[in-house]
């Protein structure tokens, strides 16, 4: 990951135009290509930036360098650099990717246990079913054999059910497994996420996680 921090402009040419004028900013060039303009605000989101597929290169504009990032569309992030105050590499490695706190660890556990919960015939395939963008938590098959994709979280908002509607998309495009359904499964789960999850056909089951951790009972209750 390259970091920059200059006083710079801003401009975005493609399908629509946007400016920024000059202003002290942080430059992400990250090691897919992408490149993404910060202010010291706004939390996480930039203020403007290219996805990869995307080229950088460096240009001049008279005793100015210019970065030209521009992408398959033809698209362009001009980035017009006044004064660099930082400009560093670093090599951050592969990313181990998002590790589930204890209670969704646990919940993962303790459900793959007892799949049955789910539904009357449900059988487990596998835990931590890896796809080409990450592991779905559970992989099952229903009463008739069908394939069932579950995403578990401790709660349940609209970024677990887009997560969930992107592994449902890439495994429904493998034959052996197509037709998938979705199963989106919490503690509790935020309305707009419940909506959103149900536009898409994806069912919604709230887990009751103290009645759960009483393995030695055989009453569980899913809502």
């Amino acid at each position: 990951m390259r970091l920059v921090i200059a006083q710079c402009t801003v401009d975005y040419l493609g399908r629509l135009t946007a400016h920024l004028p000059s202003a002290r900013r942080l430059l992400l060039v990250k090691a897919d290509g992408s490149v993404s303009v910060h202010a010291d605000d706004r939390a996480y989101k930039p203020l403007n930036w290219m996805s990869p597929p995307c080229w950088l290169t460096e240009e001049l504009d008279g005793a100015q360098p210019v970065w030209v990032v521009q992408n398959k569309a033809g698209e362009q992030l001009r980035i017009v650099i006044e004064n660099v105050e930082h400009d560093s590499c670093h090599d951050l490695g592969a990313d181990p990717g998002l590790v589930k706190d204890g209670v969704e660890a646990h919940l993962q556990a303790l459900l793959a246990e007892h799949v049955e919960l789910l539904g009357e015939g449900y059988t487990l395939v596998r835990r931590e079913y890896m796809t080409p963008i990450g592991p779905v938590d559970l992989l099952c098959r229903d009463e008739e054999g069908r394939s069932v994709a579950v995403e578990i979280k401790r709660r349940g908002e609209i970024d677990g059910v887009e997560q969930l509607t992107r592994y449902l998309a890439l495994l429904n495009r493998d034959s052996l497994l197509a037709p998938v359904s979705g199963v989106f499964a919490a503690q509790q789960i935020k309305p707009q996420a419940k909506t959103l999850a149900i536009d898409r056909g994806i069912r919604c089951v709230i887990l009751d996680y103290d009645k759960m951790r009483g393995m030695d009972s055989d009453e569980y209750r899913l809502f």
